[in-house]
């Protein structure tokens, strides 16, 4: 899978198509005009990429994403724990709670997901 990444201006479009998709080109083009200052040349150029990504879809004008936010972020996270940390989790779990505490309800919900994941 390409290596799915977007930086923080490209997080802001993404979220204006999610949070209003479907929706059509030219409706896009007013949204990122009015949010971003953005001219539709540029709205456009920043579609055909994250488009050419997999992440979203321009079809007859009407814009659609071809991944939910929730896919994204977790397909991300899934590459970053891979690059990182060689694909273990439990490496990950490690580095992130040296430097933050977690709270004992954060503690029961990652038990309960566990448990649940050993279920299945």
């Amino acid at each position: 899978m390409k290596e799915l990444k977007l930086g923080v201006v490209e997080s802001r479009f993404a979220d204006i198509i999610w949070e209003n998709e479907p929706l059509s080109s030219r409706e896009l083009v007013e949204l990122c005009e009015k949010e971003l200052k953005w001219k539709r040349t540029t709205t456009y150029t920043v579609l055909k990429k994250l488009c050419d990504r997999g992440i979203f879809q321009n079809i007859k004008g009407s814009v659609s994403s071809k991944m939910s936010k929730e896919e994204f972020y977790a397909v991300q996270s899934e590459q970053f724990v891979e690059h990182t940390f060689d694909g273990s989790l439990p490496a990950f779990l490690a580095a992130f709670t040296s430097r933050k505490k977690l709270s004992a309800e954060e503690i029961d919900e990652i038990r309960k997901m566990i448990d649940d994941y050993g279920e299945v």
